[in-house]
């Protein structure tokens, strides 16, 4: 039997995505625009060794393939979680085997929230049974207020519930687990208090009131609720924090501290350091990330032009950055063992020696371009548009993808948690496979020319 070719598959497909584009609402067709500015596009990855064209149709294709085999892979994760301790899968023991987290641990959301991902994807109902099950695990954290990763565990698992299969309970507990967050808001300040303390790696100072730039992805929670309530405190929490942020985190080359310490009693920020990065100095790249998506979620909530200024310029930095390969999946940070960045004595960056690459980062950098590129137009977009995708293809490359039923269930390889914490260094993390699957999930909205916030 003559199998068709892949060009007379995709021309019907062409003709169903033009023709749905015709029939968008007036404000959904800046994305329908989409499909027909790029009805050719190329990319450059490490997946292939010269330039790709691709329609829109195969990059349809793409994402389809890789919804699917996150979802055989994340069926077989299931199979094989045991009982025992800890109930959400973080990443790899060097032994192989799952190594999980209590409900309280700050990666505890990723897992049901990957499971939401694809079973909205995939319709498979039974993997929408598993993300209810283990979203419904995470209930008790709604109280939590030891630091300020509530935004992570509850509204990336109870966020998505609610999204995918609302309830009024999920309303509810997604309320409350923000008026937690907000328990962690110093009105001196002006901002959310990040870790109860942090010990220098110099060895010098163990400060009482840190701020890390991942709090900004937190603020969501805090914006969703106000929507949900009407009560305007949990916006001014989040739009405070943010321009605080803005202020004494974001470097004047646009990279950012990882770390900004406080004076509690003037409200003043004392220094910046980091903590998961190379230096003080240096740009963590997954820090980087949390600041792109970060601005371009504040800016998507209040429409005030200087958080989608910072997002752009963030994002310019990471993407101009002469330390970035092409492939655009960036070295753990960007300054890693260049000499004029030292690392502090209590530090184990000193003692690694091999630069890691983080598929974390990239693939958290690569959701938010694709929503930064709906914000700006002409040569911003499309290069925002280009790196979303050379990202998204390099990571579902074989240099990055996991085979079929190996690296534990999890879909992608080579993410670093830590180096000066000596953790979780070149594995699987759970949060790269969120990122990645939600960035895929956004990507094909765009393909498809819909909304990705309507």
């Amino acid at each position: 039997m003559k199998l068709p070719s892949l060009k007379s598959c995709l021309l019907p497909l062409a003709t169903l995505a033009l023709g749905a584009a015709l029939s968008l609402p007036a404000g959904a067709r800046r994305n329908a625009a989409f499909i027909a500015e790029n009805r050719t596009m190329k990319y450059s990855g490490s997946s292939a060794s010269h330039d790709i064209t691709a329609t829109p149709e195969a990059e349809r294709l793409f994402v389809k393939e890789n919804m699917d085999f996150a979802a055989r892979q994340y069926r077989y994760m299931l199979r094989n979680l045991s009982e025992g301790k800890g109930v959400m899968p973080r990443t790899l023991n060097p032994n192989g085997t799952l190594a999980k987290s209590d409900i309280y641990w700050w990666t505890s959301g990723f897992f049901p929230g990957t499971l939401w991902y694809i079973a909205d994807f995939t319709g498979d109902a039974a993997l929408r049974d598993s993300a209810r099950t283990y979203t419904h695990k995470l209930e008790p954290v709604r109280k939590y207020t030891g630091n300020h990763d509530i935004g992570f565990m509850m509204y990336c698992s109870y966020g998505h519930a609610n999204a995918f299969d609302p309830q009024a309970a999920y309303k509810d507990i997604l309320v409350e687990s923000a008026r937690s967050l907000c328990t962690r808001f110093n009105e001196k300040t002006g901002v959310i208090q990040s870790w109860n303390s942090f010990r220098s790696w110099h060895g010098d100072n163990t400060y009482d009131f840190p701020v890390i730039i991942d709090n900004m992805m937190n603020l969501e929670l805090l914006f969703y609720a106000s929507r949900t309530t009407g009560d305007a405190s949990f916006s001014r929490i989040a739009v405070s924090h943010a321009e605080k942020t803005m202020r004494n985190q974001v470097r004047k080359d646009n990279s950012c501290y990882h770390v900004v310490y406080y004076d509690k009693a003037t409200g003043q920020p004392i220094k910046g350091e980091t903590a998961q990065g190379y230096a003080d100095n240096s740009t963590w790249s997954r820090g980087q990330a949390w600041g792109i998506y970060g601005f371009t979620m504040c800016y998507r909530e209040t429409k005030d032009k200087r958080f989608l200024t910072t997002a752009c310029r963030m994002a310019d930095f990471y993407l101009s950055h002469p330390n970035l390969p092409a492939d655009k999946v960036a070295y753990w940070d960007f300054d890693a063992y260049r000499p004029e960045y030292t690392p502090g004595q209590r530090s184990n960056a000193s003692k690694v020696v091999t630069n890691y690459r983080d598929a974390s980062a990239a693939a958290c950098t690569a959701s938010a371009l694709l929503e930064l590129s709906t914000y700006v137009k002409g040569e911003k977009k499309r290069r925002y548009l280009a790196a979303a995708r050379t990202i998204l293809h390099t990571l579902g490359s074989p240099a990055y993808r996991a085979k079929e039923g190996g690296n534990g269930g999890f879909i992608l390889k080579h993410s670093v948690g830590s180096i000066p914490h000596n953790s979780e260094i070149d594995v699987p993390l759970t949060y790269a496979d969120y990122y990645f699957l939600e960035a895929l999930h956004r990507y094909d909205k765009l393909l498809a020319g819909r909304q990705l916030f309507p």
